[in-house]
């Protein structure tokens, strides 16, 4: 009877059971599948460090089931950030994929403030970039082979302390942000193809010119402290200034004495004295 009595509970604590998953766990598992939410998706291809758009994303209906924490559900939030990697038409957007801040390999584009401009040159040889040594801050001085066609090959007194932004490859990957393309293969290093340079109009103009004559050479400078850095920026506007006073600001009739090569080079010498580890290397060689 006892026996008899255990089984009855049993076979009862069963039927109840499959009853509560028939008719409660169920629907509630089946409601929380078929759950709607919103989500923002990619309509248009997205590479790396490009910025988003309203017209790259919408957005879509989903079931919200298994989908990750970190899913973008507001266009809003998407919108004028930069992709920190490539997204395929289709793909929804994680938190991860997007910053406030553009890429590494491009945020120097996005600090200009009009008085100066970003301009690139082609590196040649491997002997005119420094040998692929080149990197975001440096200050180099461009050397003109047959200057004007005059035979002499010299530093134009407005590219003799120049910054660089960016150092690019052929692939158009940065070679000095340190990034790998992919961490999960080996791959040859690319040498830099470009040099970007930090320059004001007058500056452009003459690289421009370098670059169609086919003839240009990057000397290395400085390498150091931003504040010594900053010194030597200084000293080229200063340059600049007297080499182009009325576009400058400053009166035709100036009294300033200008400055002569002995003075510009003076100075760098200072700068580069107040520390020792700094010193100024140059390239030099006909072009191939």
């Amino acid at each position: 009877m006892g026996l008899f009595k255990n089984r009855t509970v049993v076979g009862v604590g069963c039927i109840v059971l499959s009853l509560l998953i028939c008719f409660g766990i169920t629907p509630l598992f089946n409601k929380g599948i078929s759950q709607k939410t919103e989500i923002v998706r990619v309509t248009k291809e997205i590479n790396t460090g490009d910025e988003i758009t309203k017209d790259m994303v919408q957005i879509v209906e989903v079931g919200g089931y298994n989908l990750p924490q970190n899913v973008i559900r507001k266009k809003d939030t998407v919108v004028g950030s930069y992709a920190l990697a490539d997204m395929s038409v289709g793909d929804y957007i994680l938190d991860t994929k997007v910053s406030k801040i553009p890429a590494a390999e491009n945020e120097y584009l996005y600090n200009l403030d009009g008085s100066k401009q970003a301009i690139s040159i082609t590196i040649k040889s491997f002997a005119n970039g420094l040998s692929g040594k080149l990197q975001s801050g440096d200050i180099v001085s461009v050397i003109a082979p047959d200057y004007k066609k005059q035979g002499a090959t010299v530093i134009p007194p407005e590219l003799r302390y120049v910054e660089v932004i960016s150092v690019t490859t052929s692939s158009g990957y940065d070679a000095n942000t340190g990034e790998q393309k992919d961490k999960s293969k080996e791959y040859e290093r690319e040498l830099p193809s470009t040099v970007t340079l930090l320059v004001t109009p007058e500056q452009g103009n003459i690289l421009a010119s370098l670059e169609a004559d086919g003839a240009s050479h990057l000397s290395l400078v400085y390498r150091e402290t931003p504040e010594n850095t900053k010194k030597f920026l200084d000293m080229q506007t200063k340059i600049l200034g007297e080499l182009y006073p009325s576009e400058k600001g400053i009166p035709e009739n100036s009294t300033d004495e200008a400055l002569t090569t002995k003075d510009i080079e003076k100075h760098g010498a200072e700068i580069t004295a107040e520390n020792p580890n700094a010193s100024e290397n140059s390239i030099s060689g006909k072009e191939d």
